[in-house]
């Protein structure tokens, strides 16, 4: 073999030797060596944004090395990000922070270029939405009753704003109107932002969105119920959807943080560990329930079980509601 051969072998050997050496240590406990990007495939702002910065910064402070959130937004709720993420290299240094809606629901809507269940391994579930229907005082509905009464007497007249069409909130109405034979007007806008902008002086008379509690606080609307089965704190006196015996008309909106698939599980494991720590801290604690969230405790098997029968409740919406996405 020529000496240019032989200099050649041993280069091409040294790169070899250094990636298994990687692969080794981020196995055997060096992970992370460099910043780790936590994708959000949305823009700046929003509940998923503020939530997985929360994380980003406990992360950071956690492992010594930067978490750094980047927001991949431009449209198709949330399916250009998440794509990114799936054809992302699984080393532990990029991962997927999402709601549920993106990859619970959107792929049931419209065509996407990822497999929610086969392109990504679970690593924790990072908060659940506390919020539920909102009324505005105008039309003198103090409860969950009271609405299902009015709606009933005054079919197509009671509006709902959403954050879209499809989207969590969405089909939250939808299986309101299901389980009790009623008609609501559903009005599509951007985002919460704009929607809340009409719900305050009630020219959109019902909304369920996290944005709108302070709202509450002030006494600018009614809140009716909070969804799911757990109370939120601020409102002890607020029925969940479980005391009102309504768990099957409820769509939950949560939060997660996912790998691409092909991540070493050492690194995942690491990973949901330290969540795990940093979630049962009374600071995380206090944080996450400033942006009405809560962190149940969940095992990635148990969570990539709990998004495979999200995706079926939400598909069964759909269809029964005939729901399509222009």
């Amino acid at each position: 073999m020529s000496r240019r051969s032989l200099l050649l072998a041993s280069i091409s050997l040294v790169f070899v030797g250094s990636g298994l050496m990687s692969k080794a240590m981020a196995q055997s406990g060096g992970w992370p060596e460099k910043p780790v990007r936590m994708v959000v495939p949305f823009a700046p702002g929003g509940a998923t944004d503020q939530t997985a910065r929360v994380w980003g910064e406990k992360l950071t402070q956690a492992f010594g090395q930067q978490f750094i959130v980047e927001n991949r937004g431009g449209g198709a709720s949330g399916s250009i990000g998440i794509e990114s993420v799936a054809r992302s290299p699984g080393d532990g240094y990029t991962f997927l922070y999402t709601p549920n809606a993106s990859i619970a629901i959107v792929p049931s809507l419209r065509k996407v270029g990822f497999d929610a269940v086969k392109d990504f391994e679970p690593v924790a579930r990072t908060g659940d939405a506390l919020v539920g229907f909102t009324v505005h005082p105008s039309l003198g509905i103090k409860t969950m009753e009271d609405l299902v009464d009015y709606a009933k007497k005054n079919p197509g007249k009671l509006t709902f704003g959403s954050s879209g069409v499809g989207m969590g909130n969405h089909l939250k109405l939808e299986s309101l109107k299901n389980k009790f034979g009623i008609d609501i007007l559903h009005v599509p806008y951007r985002g919460g932002a704009d929607t809340l902008n009409d719900h305050l002086p009630g020219v959109i008379h019902i909304m369920n969105e996290p944005i709108t509690l302070a709202h509450v606080k002030a006494g600018k609307l009614i809140l009716l119920n909070i969804d799911g089965a757990l109370k939120h704190p601020a409102f002890p006196d607020v029925p969940t959807m479980r005391e009102l015996d309504m768990m099957d008309a409820e769509i939950p909106v949560w939060f997660s943080l996912w790998a691409p698939a092909g991540t070493p599980k050492e690194i995942r494991e690491k990973l949901n560990a330290k969540m795990a720590e940093i979630a049962k801290t009374d600071d995380m604690k206090t944080r996450m329930l400033a942006v009405n969230m809560i962190v149940p405790e969940q095992s990635p098997e148990d969570m990539r079980a709990y998004l495979i029968k999200d995706i079926e409740r939400n598909k069964e919406v759909i269809k029964k509601n005939n729901i399509k996405v222009d």
